[in-house]
């Protein structure tokens, strides 16, 4: 595998944790040291990938089976790598995105139940190898998630509309991941300010800045 001189650090954790609110502080930290960055999620990212993001959450219309979603994930992802992620990484970019793999891992493996030996093949077959050079996991009891994430308001996403049985397993799976892979994987207390959970933002990024 060709190593790429880009960075590409994910950003997972469950629903109402924060990720997407502090992906733009990161961004930010790192173009202030004259990095150049790219902000990207899944799933999506690319104009087709869009289009699978919305069939993945709609809640409407004929129902996905759970390995049909698992398919359409890695479809989605494919197009991510070829079109954005790759490409960025190889001019040197350093990318950041909400949700990778380890997303699927939690959602499809532990959430639905899906074998993840089927879902390490295709991680293996799309992705030929890339990883995150660092994972920032968002981490909280699942009440606290959801409670935020019904603060926000709109429209709930198929995914949303899961039982909370559902996002424990989710949460358990990831937490797994990380005792799995420490050295890649960082916990983030989401319960934590604002405050506190960008200073430990800040100090993993200074980690991965000084290797």
């Amino acid at each position: 595998m060709t190593v790429l001189p880009g960075k590409f650090i994910t950003f997972e954790g469950g629903e109402g944790l924060g990720k997407t609110t502090n992906l733009p502080f990161v961004q930010d930290y790192l173009q202030r040291r004259n990095i150049q960055v790219i902000s990207t999620r899944e799933p999506g990212g690319t104009p087709l990938a869009e289009k699978i993001r919305q069939l993945l959450l709609n809640t409407e219309g004929e129902t996905l089976s759970e390995h049909t979603e698992l398919l359409l994930m890695f479809a989605a992802r494919s197009q991510h790598i070829t079109h954005v992620i790759n490409p960025a990484l190889a001019k040197g970019c350093w990318v950041l995105c909400d949700r990778f793999t380890d997303a699927t891992y939690a959602y499809q493996g532990g959430g639905r139940g899906i074998n993840t030996e089927t879902i390490a093949w295709l991680e293996h077959w799309v992705q030929a190898g890339l990883r995150p050079d660092l994972t920032l996991l968002f981490d909280a009891p699942i009440e606290i998630g959801m409670t935020r994430a019904a603060q926000r308001g709109g429209k709930v996403d198929r995914f949303e509309a899961e039982k909370l049985s559902f996002f424990e397993q989710v949460r358990q799976a990831y937490l797994t991941r990380a005792q799995q892979d420490p050295k890649r994987i960082k916990i983030i207390n989401a319960q934590q300010s604002l405050v506190d959970v960008q200073q430990a933002l800040s100090t993993k990024i200074d980690e991965l800045l000084s290797t």
